[in-house]
């Protein structure tokens, strides 16, 4: 549901927003239909017909009213994405997952609602916030090289900036390369959710302390990388590394891979944090996560999800019901993604923000089980009271 809701905002907020002035004119739907109805007889020649081919995987229409306007707004979507993308050789189109199921099993479509995006011989799923902004720079980022190269001093820091980004960097002699020719092959596996850099410069490479055919992963938000050990790399052990690091300590929720963030939980749950970064309370609290996450990175069992409600205002009051907190101020909790229940650390002291140490205490509690979504506060509390009667408030359920 969360989802339709999404869809359904981003979408009126661009059909509504289209007169300005001469310089700013947002696009508004022209009336032409550009999404093709794809089935058996035409689907080997769209995809023959363009470089890219976006394809809305999709339930058969309903008679209920409210599902048909849903469906209506989704397809909008993508015909807004289609009329601003028109001259970039770019199809979209959607498939009935019940007229044209043999279609669907062809193209390996699985999951309704979803967006297939079909570059090459590659099937890339969009897993972000159905607008088409969003759904536009996703489509955007893919036609891009899947690697970026650096070649001085001012993309370098540029590139060490990118510290919200899961990203890699590699140090080669040439584009001939055969050792670069691995890293490219890598990286069009993975984008454009996995950024990948290459340098052919030795100063660059110098200020990056990285050695001929060596490649760095950098962790979101981690002062300094990890060297992938083994060079030269064959594409599989590349692959393998990032699969295996690929989950950050800390990671920020963002529109462009919002669900497959959010699917990616840790044993049905999320710690969530949420600070507005422009705030000074926020932007304090998301300095201390930091810390935390740096102390904490080799530890494969903790992942923290920030997110900054000025990037969702559209969801805020969504969350705030839902997890039944303020988030005019920073909040820490863990959220049970089957049902969404959660738990909310207490903040006793509404002046000030809890140290690090009083967050590390509480994130050891959840990964130890004693925080969690499926206790009640008598039961917890009652737990809390054999062991010290202090610590009494400071876990909320939102129930």
């Amino acid at each position: 549901m969360l989802s339709v809701w999404i869809v359904l905002v981003s979408c009126m907020d661009f059909l509504l927003f289209t007169s300005a002035e001469e310089g700013l004119e947002f696009p508004s739907f022209d009336g032409r239909d550009r999404v093709l109805n794809v089935n058996e007889r035409n689907y080997k020649k769209a995809l023959k017909k363009y470089d890219m081919m976006c394809l809305l995987y999709h339930e058969p229409l309903s008679s209920d009213k409210e599902l048909q306007q849903q469906f209506h707004m989704r397809k909008m979507v993508l015909e807004l994405a289609a009329q601003v993308l028109e001259d970039k050789d770019i199809g979209f189109g959607m498939v009935d997952s019940h007229k044209y199921a043999k279609v669907a099993k062809k193209l390996g479509l699985e999951e309704e609602g979803s967006i297939y995006v079909f570059k090459d011989e590659r099937v890339i799923e969009f897993d972000g916030e159905l607008s088409a902004d969003t759904l536009v720079e996703f489509v955007l980022d893919l036609l891009e090289d899947p690697v970026e190269l650096i070649s001085n001093p001012m993309e370098q820091r540029a590139f060490e900036r990118m510290d919200e980004d899961v990203r890699l960097i590699g140090y080669f002699k040439c584009e001939e390369s055969e050792h670069y020719k691995a890293f490219q092959v890598t990286a069009e596996k993975f984008q454009p959710y996995v950024k990948f850099f290459a340098t052919f410069d030795k100063g660059v490479a110098k200020q990056l302390t990285l050695k001929m055919n060596e490649i760095d992963f950098y962790e979101p938000f981690m002062d300094e990388p990890v060297t992938i050990p083994g060079k030269p790399y064959s594409v599989e052990e590349i692959v393998d590394f990032v699969n295996q690091h690929r989950r950050p300590t800390l990671r920020k929720l963002r529109a462009e891979d919002m669900f497959e963030t959010w699917e990616d939980d840790m044993d049905g749950i999320h710690i969530v944090a949420f600070a507005e970064e422009e705030d000074p309370d926020g932007y304090e609290f998301l300095q201390i996560l930091k810390d935390i996450a740096r102390d904490n990175t080799k530890n494969p069992d903790l992942s923290i999800m920030w997110i900054d409600p000025d990037e969702f205002p559209l969801l805020t009051t969504y969350w705030e019901k839902t997890f039944k907190v303020d988030l005019s101020r920073p909040q820490i909790g863990v959220v049970n993604v089957t049902d969404a229940d959660s738990v909310w650390l207490n903040m006793l002291n509404a002046e000030a923000l809890p140290s690090a140490e009083e967050l590390e205490d509480w994130i050891e509690d959840v990964l130890s089980g004693k925080v969690n979504t499926e206790d009640d506060d008598d039961d917890y509390d009652d737990d809390e009271n054999e062991d010290d009667s202090s610590d009494e408030d400071h876990y909320s359920d939102d129930d």
